[in-house]
């Protein structure tokens, strides 16, 4: 599926050394690039404010969530069903991956039992019923993103029989929502419906 991530934190850490490299280095351009048009379109932080790795990792995450959660009240219920070709997503199943995937990955951060385990992204849900879904990940998730310091992004937690970096999963909690959000987009444009990132801009600038 274009645009949507299938590599999760255990497929991640079962990747060659070369090839998590490669990945990682395109994981980090694409949450910079993110973070950048965040604060493109934010007023100019106070003079000497320290940008950490963290707080611009934690930054990133808080916007995407903002553009999830926006783009997923603008596509009418009816569209939810809407999938450009029949090998792609419905629109309703891209909001139920992104959802699933933030529980899945925080429930790492957490050290606990995910709460969504039993349930599949597949399974036909109202718009509803999907938007309370994407809130509540962001609440099971939010306790464990803002908490992050640098230091913190180091620890190693338990993923499965291997361990992995926090810092990582914060990381790819960003580039996922940013990936499935650009799939996203493009479902919305092909309704007529102009992206909540294109609408915050200025007018003259909104195409």
């Amino acid at each position: 599926m274009p645009g949507a991530v299938r590599c999760n934190a255990l497929e991640w850490l079962a990747l060659s050394p070369h090839h998590r490299g490669m990945k990682l280095t395109l994981t980090l351009t694409a949450l910079f690039a993110a973070v950048a048009v965040h604060a493109a379109s934010q007023s100019a932080p106070p003079p000497g404010q320290k940008l950490t790795l963290a707080s611009q990792a934690i930054g990133g995450y808080t916007a995407i969530q903002r553009d999830l959660l926006e783009a997923a009240e603008l596509m009418p219920e009816a569209d939810y069903l809407f999938k450009p070709t029949p090998e792609t997503r419905p629109f309703g199943q891209l909001i139920s991956h992104v959802a699933l995937t933030q529980f899945r990955t925080c429930s790492l951060l957490q050290g606990g039992q995910n709460p969504k385990a039993a349930e599949k992204e597949e399974t036909p849900r109202s718009k509803a019923v999907l938007i309370a879904l994407l809130k509540e990940s962001a609440t099971f998730c939010n306790p464990h993103v803002t908490a992050m310091t640098d230091e913190g992004m180091l620890q190693l937690v338990k993923v499965g029989p291997v361990e992995g970096a926090r810092g990582g999963m914060l990381v790819g909690l960003s580039v996922h929502g940013n990936e499935v959000y650009g799939t996203i987009a493009v479902y919305l444009r092909l309704k007529g419906i102009v992206p909540p990132t294109t609408a915050r801009q200025t007018p003259a600038q909104t195409k």
